[in-house]
């Protein structure tokens, strides 16, 4: 007892509660993405600090918040209520945290307490209140609490069908807004300019809302869009931790917007209105924590309106709190417990209630896209959210923070000039392209101001404020000027203003037509070099991370003499590249720590946990280009370099950081390269005589064909060095071979086309090995669900594997060592195979952390990211390496990993699987029966299987074989079978029951309809390829729409049948924490 009273006297909190379960957010989906890894870890920590016991819920495998230490218990369960109604039933946590898992946590919230749920079992609701969250997310209680407060809202009305729509905006005017409640990243609403686009968006708003209840609001697009981030604690103590400035005016959704902090051209006027504004809403509705509120300015008229906010911590406050260097997610989970800002100390302020936001800096943040990922997709940008990922930089100035941000966007560009082929275009051209809002929108106006637009015009066209269009005219006329003298490096004076300005050392080398080195050479020779300052930390004594500028005179972080290793991080999330990578430099900064390094992270992404201030020992937030790191190299003097963790972010830069002296730890850079070569790499495998499917590399056309005809049609063809599978296909014929050719860009002789045999219905599967050199060690085989020809990213799959022999197992892992141990790789290595009948075949492999290491790590028990740590290092430590130590454990368990798509996001795109990588997240289903695991994976992507009903059968003519045995299970499991065509005549003559119904140019009533109507529950639709005279994308269009769950590969069609046997026999599945399952696998 006396211990306990101790503690009660240092941090009051609260005492009745001992228990807290908290949500996360699911997988990686556009407008909701790694920030609330972010959160959800940083919460954790604070409140296991406070004492607590944390219960975590999530769904998402890639994270670092469900790993088996961060929480207490950990359930890897899909999120949905009746699965939480089981965990909280099991686990009776005393209070329930909603606001740090997004807007799938405080939907869930609602759920949970209009089901009963909360009230049956005693949870109390801390941080945000129920009835909060309705009044921040009902769209009508919204609208009363404004009134009431006197703040004025955009015209609005609310809908509850499409025809209550129609009238609205006749008396609104187009164009109009069209906002679903309870939605995140816009999803489901747009802006509509007449009655026809109106019935087809609002129709999707009010599916796409919980609660059906879509808002039909004036269009005030073109004015300033501001937000603000605050947070208020149980006291009614209030702080403003950030004013965010969207560059892009309103119209653009925010998760896409360029912005920046602080604002830099509002008046301090209208920054104290908001600001009051901000404090009357979040004591209004009652939020504990932190709250986003989002503010539209008309300039002309003076006009401010409230547009809406988020009673949680969301995308704009982790870029709040890594631009201000205040934990937002860590302060509020201390408030939600009771804590108040006065209670909380603080090195700079005293204590957080003083805090005010007042960095000397510029903060930029720009998104990353993935357009060309969809084919079909429009690069337009508008209340819809985009971006896959972000970027963040720091400077000095706005020119500065801005050119940083464009070199960290990891696409090639390293300044705003020669972008793609918009320098060819004309004045006119160029103008023409920014009359809708582009991914590509920058980088077009800077085009457009050296061939002369002004600045008036581009204003005009884009709203974008006359202050940011300026700096950009000096920035070009800076450029212009520079370009007068290529050839040579230009005198001291003018290339201290270019570094002053932000100008990167590449982007001179490319312009001015001089090499890099030679640049940077000069450089150092004139004294011109990066400077580093701290960011400090609130609520830690003297905790800071370092941005560096070319602006100050002399350097003001400090430097330590203990020995240390720098990390590379991955950057900007994208599809191919996210979190996963993330997670391992996560884990590698905390072994170092371990072994007694002091571990530095360099990174620019504001969303991950890698960026938190005490991941690392030092934070530099930093693009990771050659320029910026060998700078804090040259500062900090590692003893070496990790590359192999970021994804392919770092690995690009290791061969060049090598040649200039710095030491890389682990696989060498040579290795990588040559495990990338596919000649080298044949050669390999013909000396361990493991087999290769055919193949060749091209330059030319002819090359191809000559190739593809040795080889045999359907090939598989693609780009060398890429990751996530960007521009492969599979090619059948000659004609497909030559328009694949014909659009291959910057194929140069040593970036050939790579072309192999596409192995016909094969099982893919991968292994990841962990090895010193000498010795090797796979934890385990992961077999996929979908066939060859699927990227492994996109592909279903299973772990440890189900439906491979043993020998074949045997046989992988005995590959696995001996390329391992061939390639001298030191440090983790992903293989992928494929097997064709019964042989066993390597497809290629990849010398680095892989986005599979999490799943392993997690359902295997094992670190693997902590072990490849402690055997890059042991050459300095002189520890022996872990590796021979390491046994095969018996796993009661399976994994199923199951890839989540933005294709709602991209309405006009054909939701295909295909060799090109596009899923942006992914969920895990774990069970000790496979239909089991199968099942929740699905459940976990919602979109989930259902136990009865009707199956559409429609598969293309390359998949009739097993048609049958799919039927056949299905009628077993009592479906309806409705089927088209030719597969209907096949189910028929075997004797199954079966309807048919009419395709889409077959008459009516067709598939569509029924859709609609809400006649099919699952549909099995296999695209016909290139063969097809008929499109079938439509059917796959329509079953998101509709959301009905729908399988375009048989695999996973046979998988599916699994999952639906499994729900049948047992009707209740129950919930297992992760700690649980790991306790019962066999440790040998």
């Amino acid at each position: 007892m006396r211990e306990k009273s101790i503690r009660r006297k240092h941090m009051p909190k609260k005492n009745d509660i001992n228990k807290i379960l908290i949500i996360g957010s699911g997988p990686i989906i556009i407008g909701q993405a790694c920030e609330f890894d972010y959160s959800g870890t940083q919460a954790c920590k604070a409140l296991r600090n406070l004492g607590y016991k944390i219960v975590l819920v999530n769904s998402n495998p890639a994270t670092i918040m469900t790993d088996p230490d961060v929480a207490d218990i950990t359930y890897i369960e899909p999120l949905n209520v009746k699965r939480l109604t089981q965990i909280i039933e099991k686990e009776r946590p005393d209070a329930l945290l909603p606001n740090l898992g997004g807007q799938s946590g405080l939907n869930l919230c609602s759920e949970l307490s209009s089901a009963g749920v909360l009230e049956k079992y005693n949870v109390k609701v801390i941080g945000v209140q129920v009835d909060a969250i309705e009044r921040g997310e009902d769209r009508i209680e919204f609208k009363n609490t404004m009134d009431s407060l006197g703040i004025e809202m955009a015209r609005s009305k609310v809908a509850y069908s499409v025809d209550e729509a129609v009238s609205i905006a006749e008396e609104l005017k187009y164009p109009v807004v069209l906002r679903p409640a309870y939605t995140m990243g816009g999803a489901g609403g747009g802006m509509v300019y007449n009655v026809d686009e109106l019935k087809v968006v609002c129709e999707r708003g009010l599916q796409a809302s919980i609660v059906g209840q879509v808002l039909v609001e004036e269009c005030i697009s073109g004015w300033e869009e501001l937000e603000l981030e605050v947070v208020r604690d149980s006291k009614d103590n209030v702080i403003t931790v950030c004013f965010i400035e969207n560059i892009d005016p309103l119209g653009v959704h925010t998760g896409d917007s360029f912005c920046s902090a602080p604002m830099l051209t509002i008046s301090e006027d209208v920054q104290k209105v908001l600001q009051d504004y901000s404090y009357k809403i979040i004591k209004a509705i009652e939020v504990i924590g932190g709250c986003n509120c989002q503010f539209a300015h008309d300039p002309k008229t003076g006009r401010i309106v409230v547009i809406e906010i988020n009673p949680r911590t969301s995308r704009s406050s982790a870029l709040a709190s890594k631009a201000t260097g205040f934990p937002i997610a860590l302060v509020s989970a201390m408030l939600a417990c009771g804590l108040t800002l006065d209670e909380i100390p603080c090195g700079k302020y005293g204590t957080l209630d003083k805090y005010v936001p007042d960095g000397e800096y510029v903060v930029i943040k720009f998104a990353r896209w993935a357009f060309e990922k969809f084919k079909g997709s429009e690069d337009k940008l508008g209340t819809q959210m985009r971006a896959v990922g972000e970027v963040m930089s720091i400077g000095k100035t706005y020119k500065e923070a801005f050119q940083k941000s464009i070199r960290s966007l990891e696409n090639g560009r390293y300044g705003l000039g020669f972008a793609s082929n918009l320098h060819d275009l004309s004045k006119e051209e160029l103008l023409q392209k920014l009359n809708f809002p582009s991914s590509e929108r920058q980088f077009i106006m800077y085009e457009a101001l050296r061939k002369g637009a002004t600045v008036e015009e581009l204003y005009q066209i884009t709203k974008i404020k006359h202050y940011f269009i300026e700096q950009m005219l000096e920035l070009v006329n800076e450029e212009e000027a520079l370009m007068k003298n290529k050839g040579v490096v230009p005198s001291e004076e003018v290339l201290r203003q270019a570094k002053l300005d932000g100008f990167a050392d590449r982007y001179l080398s490319k312009i001015l037509e001089v090499s890099e080195s030679d640049i940077r050479n000069a450089r150092l020779e004139y004294g011109i070099t990066e400077s580093w300052e701290g960011v400090h930390v609130s609520g830690t004594k003297d905790a800071a991370y370092y941005y560096s500028t070319y602006h100050l005179s002399e350097d003001k972080s400090p430097s330590s003499d203990k020995p240390k290793i720098m990390i590379l991080g991955g950057g900007p999330n994208r599809i191919g590249q996210g979190i996963e990578f993330d997670y391992c430099c996560v884990h590698a900064s905390l072994a170092l720590r371990k072994l007694g390094f002091e571990s530095i992270i360099v990174n620019c992404n504001p969303e991950t946990v890698s960026t938190d201030y005490d991941t690392s020992d030092k934070l530099y937030f930093e693009p990771l280009t050659l320029e910026d790191v060998l700078s804090i190299h040259a500062k900090e003097k590692p003893l070496g370099v990790i590359a192999q963790f970021g994804g392919q972010t770092p690995l690009n830069l290791a061969a060049d950081l090598k040649k200039n002296g710095v030491k890389i730890l682990g696989t060498t850079p040579e290795t990588i390269d040559l495990a990338e070569d596919r000649d080298h790499f044949r050669a390999m495998m013909d000396k361990l005589e493991i087999p290769m499917p055919e193949s060749g590399m091209a330059v030319s056309v002819d090359d191809a064909l000559s190739i593809a005809n040795r080889i045999g049609y359907p090939v598989m063809v693609r780009p060398s060095y890429v990751l996530g599978g960007r521009g492969m296909e599979v090619v059948h014929d000659d004609e497909m071979m030559k328009v694949y050719m014909s659009a291959a860009v910057g194929v140069t002789p040593d970036r050939p086309i790579l072309i192999d045999r596409f192995l016909h219905h094969a099982t893919e599967c991968e292994a990841d090995a962990i090895s010193d050199g000498i010795n090797c060690f796979v934890p385990t085989v992961m077999e996929h669900i979908e066939l060859a020809g699927v990227h492994s990213g996109d592909s279903a799959c299973i772990l440890p594997s189900k439906n491979l022999t043993d020998k074949q197992v045997a046989t992988i892992k005995d590959y696995t060592k001996r390329i391992a141990i061939e390639m001298n790789v030191v440090g983790l290595m992903n293989m992928q195979y494929a097997i064709e009948d019964d042989k066993v075949y390597v497809l290629e492999a990849n010398p680095r952390a892989s986005r599979t290491v999490p799943l392993v790590s997690k359902v295997c028990c094992i670190n693997m990211v902590k072990i490849a740590t402690e055997i890059m290092t042991s050459p300095l430590t002189g520890n022996p390496s872990p590796v021979p130590s390491l046994k095969d454990n018996i796993i009661k368990h399976y994994g199923v990993k199951e890839a989540v798509f933005p294709f709602n996001m991209f309405q006009e795109v054909d939701p295909v699987l295909g060799p090109e990588m596009r899923s942006t997240g992914e969920v895990l289903g774990i069970s000790e029966s496979f239909g089991e695991a199968y099942y929740k994976a699905q459940e976990a992507t919602q979109t989930k299987l259902p136990s009865e009903g009707t199956v559409l059968l429609s598969v293309c003519d390359r998949d009739k074989e097993e048609l049958l045995d799919i039927a056949k299970s299905f009628e077993k499991l009592d479906f309806n079978i409705l089927a088209t065509g030719k597969s209907y005549e096949m189910i028929t003559e075997a004797g199954i029951k079966a309807e048919r119904v009419n395709k889409l140019y077959e008459g009516r009533p067709n598939i569509t309809d029924k859709i609609v109507n809400g006649d099919i529950s699952l549909i099995i639709n296999t695209p016909a390829g290139k063969t097809s005279a008929h499109n079938d994308s439509y059917i796959r269009k329509e079953a998101i729409r509709h959301r009905i769950p729908y399988i375009t590969t048989m695999a996973a069609a046979k998988a599916s049948v699994e999952g639906i046997m499994a729900i049948k026999s047992s009707n209740q599945f129950g919930v297992k924490s992760l700690q649980d399952h790991h306790e019962e696998i066999e440790f040998t």
